[in-house]
């Protein structure tokens, strides 16, 4: 694995959330964290066998352009309070479209039916449709396309009158 690729890693677990990823490999091991302020860090191990201890070489993680959001404001919790969530049942790639020269499944202000497709979730190359457990008008759009999603994690909001 090379620098570019790391690179890579540490960008795609920093916009996905997570608190924490471990990959190991044959002949080396990546732990990344994430901070609250949604930097990362990094430390890299390389294992090699003719070695008795690991060597430990840190990785500069690439800082965020992406600001912390700022807390929500009473009146708007109490706003969104009213609205039915749809929150993604798996981990995986979020996507409105079912490809990329299709329409997107719904957009705001869409009327949707219970059991109506809102979006695929693409995990271990399996693309997975998302249905609406509601009737309702979807009022917000929570993730960005083609952004990776954690369990459990809001999809949309939706004004169930």
């Amino acid at each position: 694995m090379d620098i570019r690729e790391i690179q890579n890693l540490i960008k795609f677990v920093a916009k996905s959330g997570a608190t924490e990823v471990k990959l190991e490999m044959d002949d080396f091991k990546i732990t990344i964290k994430t901070t609250e302020a949604g930097g990362a860090e990094t430390t890299y191990i390389q294992q090699m066998p003719m070695q008795a201890m690991p060597v430990a070489a840190p990785v500069a993680a690439a800082p965020l352009a992406a600001a912390p959001a700022a807390p929500a404001t009473p009146s708007a919790a109490a706003e969104d309070s009213k609205y039915i969530t749809i929150k993604s049942p798996m981990i995986g790639t979020f996507y409105r479209k079912p490809s990329p020269d299709k329409p997107t499944f719904v957009e705001v202000g869409s009327t949707i039916s219970k059991g109506d497709v809102v979006c695929v979730i693409e995990a271990m190359k399996l693309f997975n449709e998302i249905e609406a457990e509601v009737s309702g008008k979807i009022v917000k759009v929570l993730v960005d396309d083609a952004s990776p999603v954690e369990f459990d994690q809001p999809l949309f909001l939706v004004d169930p009158s």
